[in-house]
């Protein structure tokens, strides 16, 4: 069976408005790609989440795709797309771009007429300069994986 876009169902909730239910499968994929798959030992649960919001992509009650909303000031002075994730039965099948292009949309709604700012994998550079994303930093490395900042202007 193919995945379709059309199936998924999206929600952007604050923290507090998630159900734990929710939460738990957030974590679930968030581990499950970050830790699991990209072999990462890294403290995926780092306090910030409770200050942020939080776009998902819903296939039922499973993750297909997800993304937190990152207020500024709390990991760059801008706002932030970060924990940017497709599981692995959504990939190649659009639903990144839609979850990034979403993502830019409800950010820019919660913080209107600000930059974006993302610490994104490197090798992800050309797919995030679809979006208008241009890099500002050098390649550095977060958990062993190189990494650049990248903007996207207001």
């Amino acid at each position: 069976m193919t995945n379709s876009l059309l199936q998924l169902q999206w929600q952007c909730s604050a923290f507090a408005d998630l159900t734990t239910t929710q939460l738990h499968a957030i974590y679930a994929a968030r581990s499950s790609v970050f830790v699991v798959e990209q072999h990462c030992v890294y403290q995926d649960i780092d306090g910030n989440d409770p200050a942020c919001h939080h776009l998902i992509a819903w296939n039922g009650n499973e993750v297909a795709a997800y993304l937190r909303i990152v207020p500024p000031g709390l990991t760059f002075p801008e706002p932030a797309l970060g924990r940017v994730l497709s599981t692995s039965d959504w990939r190649g099948n659009g639903t990144g771009k839609q979850l990034i292009a979403n993502g830019i949309k409800a950010l820019r709604a919660i913080y209107p007429g600000q930059p974006v700012r993302i610490g994104a994998q490197a090798y992800l550079e050309k797919f995030y300069g679809s979006f208008g994303f241009v890099t500002v930093s050098d390649v550095y490395l977060e958990d062993d994986i190189p990494h650049i900042e990248m903007l996207l202007a207001e």
